[in-house]
């Protein structure tokens, strides 16, 4: 099978500038990347490659939130996994299947979605931007590794309600690593285990309940 390796692509300006740069907020290239939307239809593989740099932290965000509605946390975890054991795995930017990232996306369809997400993120950083950044790539696994445990939750638990928390939390996780936030980061990691916990404890308490009913 074909596969669409953004790191075999030569990264843009942005990805390629000195460290100590401080790179614009995600709202500001989603507007960008909404301006520069060629006409009729696009494909996954010019929007990731537009973004070198964000290409996981957008496409981990946008499945978080879909998370979040019923029915689609299955699926939305899922993916979420993949993703999360490509960043575990060391790599810099997704390992997409070349039929899915050639895949044709009406232009008349994304330029609204990108344009909603630039405007919700331009509110975000108003409180979420670049800082602590020394503990964001050290801290790179063990991100992934909660992404990993929080959406096997939400696959394993579908119980209405139970998958909005951890998706949320998945969700902050990717919004540190897009504004180099690294207090958001410990934050999120911080909320990790007791989101877990609470949702473990409710999965079980869900079971212990069917099995009394059943009993009765």
């Amino acid at each position: 099978m074909k596969y669409f390796d953004l790191q075999s692509r030569q990264l843009a300006p942005e990805a390629a500038a000195p460290a100590q740069r401080v790179a614009p907020h995600t709202s500001v290239i989603l507007k960008r990347l909404h301006d520069e939307l060629p006409e009729g239809h696009t494909t996954l593989e010019w929007l990731l490659g537009h973004l070198p740099r964000r290409s996981f932290g957008i496409i981990m965000l946008q499945l978080a939130v879909l998370a979040i509605a019923p029915g689609v946390a299955i699926v939305a975890g899922v993916l979420l996994v993949i993703l999360a054991c490509q960043v575990l795995a060391g790599r810099a930017a997704p390992f997409i299947p070349r039929f899915i990232a050639n895949r044709k996306l009406p232009t008349r369809y994304l330029a609204p979605v990108l344009a909603g997400d630039a405007a919700v993120l331009q509110r975000v950083e108003r409180v979420i931007h670049p800082r602590w950044g020394g503990m964001l790539v050290p801290m790179r696994r063990v991100a992934a590794v909660a992404v990993i445990l929080l959406c096997t939750l939400m696959v394993l638990a579908p119980i209405p309600f139970v998958s909005i928390v951890p998706a949320l939390t998945v969700a902050l996780i990717a919004l540190a690593y897009l504004e180099e936030d690294g207090l958001l980061l410990a934050a999120a990691l911080v909320a990790a285990p007791v989101v877990l916990a609470m949702g473990y404890f409710a999965v079980w308490g869900v079971i212990d309940e069917a099995r009394w009913l059943g009993q009765h």
